[in-house]
């Protein structure tokens, strides 16, 4: 009898690994990424792409930074050799080889103006700035009018308290809606720097623009006159600002600090609180309200010109990376950490950008960079964790987490995170008794908390504990009642067992109805009715899954099955060839190589023997 077979939907997290099966071929789940929760700035919708192409989609491996061979074997390789290896490198995402093969070509061709813009983005990339800005001296006497090569040497001279040169690199690097924007706050920074606070309002207030641009105004030229110690004006600016979006973590910050150090210590209290019942528990906002609480105030968001300047880098990117606009997002971050090489949020906005684009090892790094006395330390550690297990470090993750429960059993992240690992290497057993730990600390079940239950529930059903994953999955659609990945599970676990038909199928077609195009709960009903011998209605359904997740191969073994039972033999070996190709799981590979050879012989279904007691279309 063909195993037990159950979707569920949420996607693991796991960068640039396959998808690990723990149950037949259900996908497993991580929980929800935590970086994204807390380093986003959320302050508008901002999208754009680089001037060139920096990246391209990822295809095979190149060497890592300590594989690449030295500069003088390079210097051996012809120019058209070293370019080609720069370029596989960009299409692979690796900043880092990428640039140690355009500055090999470079050198062999110094006045070749596209390999300079190549070299010079791919060393900004991968965070050289050093290098960086050697490159962007060169551009500018090429193009005075380069725009990032203008925005590089302005965030030198920043760093170097070189203001008047720094704004009127900012000047320069302006062109278009996002870069208007950027460059026109940062030469205003500049000019605080320069100690003309009144000067850099004036310019900002200037800037005419879209209408998002009237978050950003106001929110940094509030922490300019924050900063020139004007704080009546500042708090007008951050009034009208939150007026605007009271759900953007900076600005939050930026007025509650503000208030807190006025007097109004209640009212600052009542601006996090706000933000904190939209998203709960942010360790920023949880520091602050702590402080408070304490009878405390709080300190100023910024407190010098480059940390201003790094603030707008790291707003702008933030919401560039979550909305395809991963390489310049790439580019504001590297420069907003040159800026603030210890700013907690930029790093873990850099390395959630390099899970996006599938470099686990990168990620690491810059994890690995939050500071130990950051609010975000634990967050940090437990993405890191996600990222050795994507490497195959399972252990040294897992070892991690543990301590992180160790230290704090309140921990609820740190069990999501482990559970998930443990879920995702079929640790079945294990991973319910982490996921209890995480149920343990919860006093009321609410609304959010399905997900552990309905995780714990699949894990309970996988180590044949059916009354207890019953349980869990019931719990988990009384706290979130029509959830589709609990209906789908809970329902074909009713049908395959050959119980609750009638109900199990409804919840079936429920799930399919929130998800029409969902290939994996429309498999499921297509093997659900299958299980009940209805086998035309079966073939019908899981042809649909198949248009859907053509490359599944158990999706494509069923629909062999549905086929061969309602006599269409050859599509049926052809789909069972088909899904041979596709790499199934070992033990579903036996089972296809045997149908090949001899077909399928006659099999009892316990839920299709009940449903033939029961009165026609019950349950169908």
């Amino acid at each position: 009898m063909r195993a037990l077979r159950k979707k569920v939907i949420l996607h693991l997290n796991r960068p640039g690994s396959a998808p690990v099966r723990s149950h037949g071929d259900e996908k497993p789940v991580i929980s929800r990424k935590l970086t994204r929760r807390f380093a986003a700035a959320a302050i508008g919708a901002l999208v754009l792409a680089l001037p060139s192409t920096l990246f391209a989609q990822k295809s095979r491996r190149t060497p890592t930074q300590s594989e690449l061979p030295p500069a003088s074997d390079l210097a051996r390789v012809s120019p058209s050799g070293n370019y080609l290896a720069a370029r596989h490198a960009s299409v692979q995402r690796d900043a880092a080889a990428a640039s140690v093969y355009y500055r090999a070509a470079l050198r062999a061709d110094p006045r070749n103006s596209e390999l300079l813009e190549r070299a010079f983005l791919s060393v900004l990339a991968d965070g050289e700035m050093d290098d960086a800005v050697r490159l962007a001296e060169r551009l500018v006497q090429q193009d005075r009018s380069h725009r990032l090569a203008r925005l590089v040497l302005g965030a030198r001279a920043m760093r170097s308290k070189h203001y008047s040169s720094a704004r009127q690199n900012f000047s320069q690097s302006v062109r278009g809606p996002i870069t208007d924007l950027a460059g026109t706050l940062l030469a205003g920074w500049a000019m605080v720097g320069a100690h003309d606070t009144k000067g850099a309002v004036d310019t900002v207030d200037k800037l005419q623009g879209a209408d998002w641009y009237a978050l950003f105004k106001d929110l940094h030229t509030g922490l300019m006159l924050d900063m020139a110690g004007n704080r009546k004006e500042a708090l007008k600016r951050f009034e009208r600002a939150y007026k605007l979006d009271a759900t953007s973590l900076r600005l939050v910050e930026a007025y509650g600090s503000l208030l807190s150090r006025t007097g109004q210590r209640e009212e600052a209290l009542k601006v996090f609180q706000a933000f904190d019942a939209q998203l709960p528990r942010h360790p920023l906002v949880v520091e602050a309200m702590n402080t408070l609480k304490s009878g405390k105030s709080l300190p100023m968001l910024v407190d010098s010109a480059s940390a201003g300047a790094s603030e707008i880098l790291y707003g702008l990117c933030a919401t560039l990376g979550r909305r395809g606009g991963e390489d310049l997002g790439l580019v504001y971050l590297q420069l907003a950490l040159y800026l603030t090489p210890q700013q907690p949020l930029a790093l873990l906005a850099l390395a959630d950008l390099y899970e996006q684009i599938k470099n686990s090892k990168l990620a690491i790094k810059f994890y690995e960079r939050v500071p130990q006395n950051s609010p975000f330390r634990k967050n940090a550690e437990i993405q890191l964790a996600v990222n050795l297990d994507t490497l195959e470090r399972t252990e040294e993750a897992k070892k991690r987490l543990s301590k992180l429960i160790a230290d704090d059993a309140t921990n609820i992240e740190a069990i999501m995170a482990l559970g998930n690992i443990q879920r995702g290497r079929k640790e079945f057993k294990d991973c319910a008794e982490v996921y209890g730990k995480g149920i343990a600390t919860i006093a009321k079940p609410e609304r959010p908390n399905w997900l552990i239950y309905y995780f714990r529930g699949i894990c309970y059903e996988r180590s044949k504990q059916w009354p207890l994953a019953e349980a869990d999955l019931k719990m988990a659609l009384s706290l979130f009642p029509d959830q589709p990945h609990v209906l789908n599970y809970l329902g074909y676990s009713w049908v395959d067992q050959g119980i609750n038909l009638d109900e199990g199928m409804r919840m079936i077609r429920r799930a399919v109805e929130q998800r029409p195009d969902d290939g994996y709960i429309v498999d499921s009903l297509g093997w659900a009715y299958y299980r009940l011998g209805n086998y035309e209605e079966a073939v019908k359904h899981l042809e649909r899954a198949v248009e859907l997740k053509p490359d599944d191969p158990t999706i494509n073994d069923h629909l062999g099955d549905g086929y061969w039972r309602i006599g269409r033999v050859l599509e049926a070996r052809f789909q069972w060839s088909h899904a041979k190709d596709l790499k199934p799981e070992p033990d579903e590979l036996v089972k296809i190589e045997q149908k090949l050879k001899t077909g399928m012989v006659e099999e009892t279904s316990s839920a299709a023997d009940a449903s033939k007691q029961k009165k026609p279309g019950n349950g169908g």
